[in-house]
């Protein structure tokens, strides 16, 4: 007897759906990245309630290295408001990306060549986790952002052509 393989079959295996939480769009103005690498974090029960709120902040936010270990730096999630102060999670706190070994091996000889540093992208989920996007990137110069952002203003006035 011959196998169903109807195209439309429903898989029973649960799907990946990404929700984004929070985004660091000045990353992608400030520096020019290189490389991206999803990692996960270190997180506390008020903390997951208040990034799903969409309480979270990247904007200032870096990495940086404790042995052979990679810190989340300066990332601010508001503490959870329906939570007495002495359950509550510090702001500020720094928190622990999880990461393969040889990841943070190479993550750390990327960040040894001079002016390259790693910066959160996004906070998202992935399925039932939070996720962040890091990645490695070289601070720009003046001069640099001049000329992405006449690139960007020509794309835009190309699309707008195309569409008329």
């Amino acid at each position: 007897m011959a196998k169903n393989t109807n195209k439309f079959q429903k898989n029973n295996k649960k799907e990946n759906i990404f929700k984004r939480l929070a985004e660091n769009r000045y990353a992608k103005f400030q520096y020019e990245i290189s490389e991206t690498i999803e990692a996960g974090i270190e997180l506390l029960g008020t903390e997951v309630k208040s990034i799903r709120n969409g309480k979270a902040n990247l904007r200032d936010g870096f990495c940086s290295f404790r042995g052979s270990e990679i810190l989340l730096l300066n990332v601010h999630i508001s503490p959870h408001k329906n939570v007495g102060s002495f359950f509550n999670h510090d702001p500020l706190r720094n928190r622990k990306l999880l990461l393969h070994k040889r990841e943070i091996i190479k993550l750390k000889s990327n960040t040894e060549k001079k002016g390259m540093t790693i910066v959160p992208l996004s906070l998202y989920l992935k399925g039932s986790w939070i996720k962040l996007t890091i990645g490695v990137g070289k601070g720009k110069k003046l001069h640099d952002k001049r000329q992405s952002e006449k690139q960007k203003t020509v794309k835009r006035e190309i699309n707008s052509a195309l569409k008329r």
